[in-house]
């Protein structure tokens, strides 16, 4: 019979064998000079990328948790991310190609013999494998990076994927939340990483959320609007950022006569209006959300949108349920290189009735990021801890280009407020009247 802690084995094992092959893919994709070539400054290398990957996975596998002998310590210096600026990646001594899948390789055979041979308890970074899947995330976040690089690139499609599967539109545009406490974040979610911790009460007061995310055909209705030229609809700090960075329109748009075309891995086509729009910045979907009337979400409001199910005062795990993420429930994991129409995945609905919370798009909220009350920085400060209180904005929910071992109900992404190359999109929300919460 096999037991609990094989099973676990075999779990992680899979992980790392399904976040490898995607690494593999990514990088296999295009020939070694593209890999060397920053594609944008906002971005590493992609065979950085892939070094990196394998240096945290020394780091924490074979050394911490193996207590093996370094395989490369002359590197750690040339991968710590705190150390050197994206934008000055490409002069580094960086290993070259070969080099980078060598020791990527030489590193995991390691790790598959750490984790044989590894109590997966005793200890808090053991328990439940939690470094592995530290790991395992951790990875998989560079695959989404080196996805967003692939989108930057210039030149020929070098990745393919299906469309994803038709919508079934909601009946409802928007719902309503009830006000009053739930639980947000977790206590029992084995993988979840210091910021998603502890669980605590909080309370919000009744809102309405869009059933959907905002669409392109929305969004062309603000352009056609005139609403990156009317300073209204934007905060001081935004306006004065579109206008320093001349915004028109979502990044990777182009006018076509009276309509638009947008690059997409690529291939140049037309604007698909009923898909969640995708690489705009929190000003622009602010700015949006006041043209529309309406605002974004609090970081709270969308999480209890996400997981709080009326009938019994739970949060959930997921809006569908406690199960795992599955091809019906949501658009993750690059299984299709583009959103999913709004209104698709039913079956990963919320009981509120909310869908595509999860996958297609992150989801900017007017949150800044702050820790939760008793957080506790674990394993390390630099994940969490150090960004705290900065300018950044929170993003919730994951892309088409997430995994589903990276993300969670409780899940916590951060990004600056002028960041357009990641996989953001957003929906609306709006504080509900006395009459309308009875």
């Amino acid at each position: 019979m096999t037991s609990t802690e094989d099973r676990l084995r075999d779990r992680v094992a899979e992980q790392l064998r399904r976040s490898r092959q995607r690494s593999i893919d990514l990088t296999e994709a295009v020939d070694d000079d593209e890999l060397v070539r920053q594609h944008s400054r906002l971005m590493s290398p992609l065979v950085w990328d892939l070094a990196h990957i394998g240096n945290q996975e020394e780091l924490w596998l074979v050394r911490d948790v193996g207590g093996r002998e370094p395989v490369r310590s002359d590197i750690d210096e040339l991968y710590d991310a705190f150390q050197h600026p994206r934008a000055d990646r490409p002069a580094l001594p960086l290993l070259a190609p070969t080099e980078a899948r060598t020791y990527v390789r030489e590193v995991r055979d390691k790790v598959f013999d750490v984790l044989e041979r590894t109590p997966l308890e005793g200890r808090r970074l053991l328990d439940q494998g939690f470094a592995f899947g530290m790991i395992v995330q951790h990875e998989q976040q560079h695959d989404e990076t080196m996805l967003a690089t692939h989108q930057l690139r210039v030149g020929a499609p070098v990745l393919h994927a299906p469309d994803p599967p038709p919508a079934i539109p909601p009946a409802r545009r928007e719902v309503l939340v009830p006000g009053g406490e739930f639980s947000m974040g977790t206590l029992t979610e084995p993988w979840a990483l210091d910021n998603e911790r502890p669980a605590f009460r909080t309370r919000v007061d009744p809102f309405f959320i869009d059933t959907v995310p905002v669409s392109n055909g929305d969004y062309q209705a603000f352009i056609a609007a005139d609403g990156y030229h009317d300073s209204r609809w934007w905060s001081e700090e935004g306006w004065a950022h579109r206008q320093r960075a001349v915004l028109e329109a979502p990044r990777f748009w182009q006018r076509d006569g009276d309509g638009w075309l947008r690059a997409c891995f690529g291939v140049v086509e037309p604007v698909r209006a009923d898909e969640p729009v995708v690489h705009v910045c929190f000003h622009e979907a602010a700015a949006y959300a006041r043209w529309a009337g309406r605002r974004l979400p609090t970081e709270p409001e969308w999480e209890k949108a996400a997981r709080f199910d009326p009938a019994t005062g739970r949060s959930r795990r997921f809006p569908w349920g406690d199960d795992d993420p599955g091809p019906e429930h949501a658009n993750l994991g690059q299984r299709h290189l583009r959103p999913a129409p709004v209104g698709s995945y039913p079956a990963g609905e919320s009981p509120l009735g909310v869908r595509q919370l999860m996958g297609d798009v992150w989801e900017w909220v007017d949150s800044g990021f702050q820790p939760y009350p008793g957080f506790a920085a674990f394993p390390y400060r630099e994940y969490s801890e150090v960004f705290f209180g900065g300018d950044y904005k929170m993003l919730r929910g994951g892309s088409f280009g997430t995994d589903a071992s990276a993300v969670r109900g409780t899940f916590r992404n951060w990004d600056h407020p002028v960041r357009r190359q990641i996989f953001a999109g957003f929906r609306c929300a709006r504080d509900a009247t006395p009459d309308e919460a009875t």
